[in-house]
């Protein structure tokens, strides 16, 4: 069997042991307090919309490859869900953007894109994107691009798009043999990718209160099926889409 159906055989399964395990847990927690077990007051915590943000990033990280989405929807679950559980001297609400800058600047700062596999080889640049040997590299931060990469091979890359977007037109290049990846992760923005309708791809979505499309009106078949574009998208708040002509 392909490995890329197992692997998604396998997201499902987690993903149904962990929505299950859920249930349960909720099941249990209503039982005892309706029996009197647990305090009733527990209710307006248990079953609120940042619990719920919670339960969703559990399952993420469970069911998808990247845990980042996952992680993301935990913190904003519990920093919400913190006045309801202790009493503070101030509003948490007023505190969330700032600390919602904060951590962007944190994943600004270490989440970058090393290229450490070439590293004696040239750039090309344009402001915050890089093409080199194939490979690409998107950073929009409150901003946004639009970029047509004319390259002889495509072998993938990273696109990070923050309160950005960018739409990259691929249509002019041919892809490399083998599997090529290309990381994608959006955080309150999106991207538009247009590609050759007969390349081969697989995309692998682990978006969360987002999503990434496969929106392609055309879809000729492979010449060569060895060549393959693995397109694995991470969008919060956000979204994205795979086009072709």
């Amino acid at each position: 069997m392909d490995s890329n159906i197992v692997r998604r055989m396998e997201g499902r399964n987690r993903r149904k042991i962990a929505l299950g395990i859920v249930v349960i847990l909720a099941g249990m927690l209503l039982l005892g307090m309706n029996a009197g077990f647990l305090p009733y007051e527990w209710k307006h915590i248990i079953f609120s919309w940042q619990m719920i943000l919670i339960v969703i990033g559990i399952i993420s990280l469970f069911s998808s490859e990247s845990t980042f989405p996952g992680i993301v929807l935990l913190l904003i679950g519990g920093f919400f869900l913190i006045p309801k559980i202790a009493d503070l001297p101030f509003n948490t609400v007023h505190l969330f953007w700032p600390a919602l800058l904060i951590a962007i600047g944190v994943l600004i700062i270490f989440r970058r894109w090393p290229f450490s596999h070439h590293p004696h080889h040239d750039r090309l640049r344009n402001g915050d994107n890089e093409v080199r040997d194939g490979y690409i590299h998107i950073e929009n931060i409150f901003s946004g691009a639009k970029q047509k990469i004319v390259q002889q091979e495509f072998r993938g890359g990273r696109i990070n798009c923050i309160f950005g977007g960018a739409e990259i037109d691929l249509t002019q290049s041919t892809l490399a043999s083998g599997v090529n990846e290309l990381q994608i992760d959006v955080i309150f923005g999106g991207v538009n990718l247009i590609v050759p309708a007969d390349w081969k791809i697989v995309l692998k979505n682990s978006s969360v209160l987002g999503g990434f499309t496969d929106k392609r009106t055309v879809i000729k078949e492979s010449s060569d099926a060895s060549r393959m574009l693995v397109i694995k998208a991470s969008t919060i708040f956000g979204g994205g889409e795979l086009k072709s002509y």
